[in-house]
């Protein structure tokens, strides 16, 4: 339990660090991930110009995108 007359904490350096760096990832995840399934995609449906890489890692930038919003809150 918190004291009334102590002051409230303020959000360390810190803690904007990790935020970044969580969005980051999910970034860097989204757009490997999904780029590698439509890498796959590609090799198995012999696509050309490697359009299923592309879509891929478009999908995977645009979730990504979405759950630093959601969870993020940015």
């Amino acid at each position: 339990m918190t004291d009334k007359n102590e002051p409230p904490k303020r959000p360390s350096s810190a803690d904007g660090a990790n935020v970044g760096w969580s969005a980051i990832g999910y970034l860097i995840a989204g757009i490997g991930v999904w780029g590698g399934l439509g890498w796959l995609v590609d090799s198995w449906l012999d696509v050309p110009m490697h359009a299923g890489l592309m879509v891929g890692m478009l999908v995977g930038m645009a979730g990504a995108v979405y759950l630093i919003v959601k969870k993020l809150g940015a």
